[in-house]
């Protein structure tokens, strides 16, 4: 097939690509260097390997954090199955690598025929799981030639993708590999019946499970408590210049406000730009930061990683990142704890944050003026910070269960 062809020689071109990139680009050295000689790697971790095994595999960390809960439920409900997980990219691996209920954790091979087919012989999984939209056709072929069980959740399709296309058969005949699909919403189920694939089911997203699960015991942040206390407190999640700018004028008219800022990067440029920004503002970074020496700052600047998500219990009300055409980050974060979340002004894609700006609990802004706007009504008018802080708890709350759904379908395949 013509398709095929071209999709392995991509992968290659890709693969060259990288290399090249690598001599350059920090992030593309590590997705070249984390698959170097990882093949014999995993051959020589499942020598002597004759338990069942499951394998888990997420794009990055965000896929990662809707995967969570399935690996650790399926852990708990099928103790007797090694679990591997697999990242696509740097960002989910490196943070990652260590996470405690996962047995073997690897980069993926890219997806060439041979790969695949090593890597699928190597581990032999009784059953694969692909989190959100992850579609590897190779590795498809060679699970299903073991007669692997392969399972798709947290899935989200737009009409406008291949798969759906008049000449997208190739596309389309990858999705026929999947024992079912656990779509997050209508729509999705919808375009899969489109294309006549029937073993499907409207779940949800695992999100709204996983951010339920760091509600109920968030890490505990002694520093951030201090910093807190006795006061009215932003904080700015998963941040991008742009959203820093639209932040500016809250910064300077609401000193008044305390605001804790985790950039989506963590640099000294990054950070240099926002205490430039927030000039009015006395700072500290996380790292420089004590009990004794935070409570008279009136920003906190997270300079780490792995914190953000608890960050939010610290919080008044919340501003998530990404909306100004870099990707909105996860809103379902704050949300669960229950307070109002303001994002940037591009977020149709996102299914979450157009159902909560409809209900009124998350708020769009388009640049600093109206930024400043929504947060100050939300600083001065408590009854109305209250009221929408209850939309988006209310919203967590209806969205739980996508897990036990497919931890069901598994006790009836396994």
């Amino acid at each position: 097939m013509i398709q095929e062809k071209i999709y392995n020689i991509g992968t290659y071109m890709f693969s060259g690509a990288m290399k090249f990139a690598s001599l350059l680009n920090p992030k593309a050295k590590l997705f070249v260097d984390g698959r170097h000689q990882l093949l014999s790697k995993i051959q020589a971790d499942f020598k002597n390997n004759n338990q069942k095994t499951a394998w888990f595999h997420c794009a990055s960390l965000g896929e990662f954090e809707q995967g969570r809960p399935v690996i650790e439920a399926f852990k708990v409900q099928f103790p007797a199955y090694k679990i591997v997980l697999t990242f696509f990219s740097p960002s989910g691996y490196t943070v990652q690598h260590n996470y405690e209920h996962a047995d073997y954790i690897y980069y993926l091979p890219l997806d060439t025929k041979s790969n695949a087919e090593l890597f699928v012989k190597t581990i032999n999984p009784q059953i694969a799981f692909f989190v959100k939209y992850e579609f590897w056709h190779n590795y498809l072929v060679a699970l299903k030639s073991i007669e692997a069980k392969i399972i798709s959740f947290s899935t989200i399709f737009r009409a406008d993708q291949a798969f759906f296309k008049n000449n997208g058969g190739f596309q389309q005949n990858m999705l026929k590999q999947f024992d079912y699909f656990f779509t997050q919403d209508k729509n999705s189920y919808d375009l899969l019946s489109s294309i006549n694939i029937d073993n499907k089911i409207i779940a949800g997203d695992t999100r709204f499970d996983r951010v339920a699960q760091i509600c109920a015991s968030p890490k505990q942040i002694p520093i951030a408590k201090k910093f807190s206390e006795n006061a009215t407190v932003l904080v700015v999640g998963s941040s991008w210049p742009r959203d820093i700018s639209a932040l500016s004028l809250v910064a300077s008219k609401l000193p008044e406000l305390k605001i804790i800022v985790a950039p989506h990067e963590i640099s000294d440029k990054k950070i240099d730009f926002i205490t430039s920004t927030f000039s009015a503002r006395d700072s500290i970074r996380f790292s420089e930061a004590t009990e004794n020496n935070v409570t008279d700052k009136n920003l906190l600047i997270i300079d780490n990683v792995g914190m953000l998500s608890s960050l939010y219990q610290f919080a008044d009300f919340a501003y998530v990142g990404g909306a100004f055409g870099e990707g909105l980050h996860n809103i379902l974060e704050p949300a669960t704890f229950g307070i109002p979340v303001v994002i940037g002004k591009e977020y149709d894609k996102f299914i979450e944050a157009v159902q909560l700006v409809e209900r009124e609990g998350t708020f769009s802004i388009t640049d600093a003026n109206s930024c400043l706007s929504i947060i100050k009504k939300l600083l001065i008018d408590t009854t109305f910070r209250e009221k929408t802080g209850l939309i988006t708890q209310d919203f967590v709350k209806e969205n739980l269960g996508s897990t036990d759904k497919i931890i069901t379908y598994c006790k009836e395949l396994l």
